[in-house]
């Protein structure tokens, strides 16, 4: 006689449909959990991910400006000019990414509050520092070390329309961030 279950023989391991019920079947966990948030170096990104994590960080501003109400005193349009403002907001959003994670305890919204209350307090003085506004913008002023050349004057601009700005802004970035790619790998390509 056969060896039969009470509902006919076992299934060779390749019969099996749902890898769940495959007992050689190991799950790739890693796949199935989102990478925690981990911190964005700007000088580092390639040109590809540069695009996207500016693209990011954008609508994360609009919503962070929009839903807190938050002056240009705080957040200006052209914040992304602005390298302090940059590293600031950046900094915000992976922190409010990893105190809204789900897997995250239900308490780190409120710490994510009171360092928002910091960060704002250093925005508004790197805003007034740099002297960007609502309806125009200027290069953070930069003090000339001895023995430096002296820093370039600096002038308002007035930037009519902030949405197609900020993609020119990105566009520059990403054309930059590449030939400075492709000339490092023309580089490596010359030393091999």
């Amino acid at each position: 006689m056969s060896e039969q279950t009470p509902h006919g023989p076992a299934p060779e391991p390749e019969d099996y449909e749902d890898p769940d019920l495959d007992p050689a079947y190991e799950p790739d966990m890693a796949a199935d959990v989102p990478q925690p948030p981990h911190p964005i170096n700007w000088n580092l990104l390639s040109a590809d991910d540069l695009e996207a994590e500016w693209l990011e960080l954008n609508k994360w501003v609009h919503w962070l400006r929009r839903t807190y109400g938050l002056p240009a005193s705080v957040i200006p349009p052209f914040w992304h000019h602005h390298p302090e403002l940059v590293w600031e907001l950046s900094a915000l959003h992976l922190h409010w990414l990893g105190a809204y994670d789900p897997e995250q305890n239900a308490s780190a919204p409120i710490g994510w509050h009171r360092d928002f209350a910091d960060a704002r307090a250093r925005l508004r003085e790197w805003v007034a520092a740099s002297g960007t506004r609502l309806d125009r913008d200027r290069p953070t002023r930069q003090t000339s070390w001895p023995g430096e050349d002296p820093a370039p004057p600096v002038e308002d601009l007035t930037i009519e329309d902030r949405e197609n700005e900020f993609v020119d802004f990105v566009r520059a970035e990403v054309r930059q961030r590449q030939r400075a790619e492709d000339e490092f790998f023309r580089r490596l390509d010359e030393q091999g």
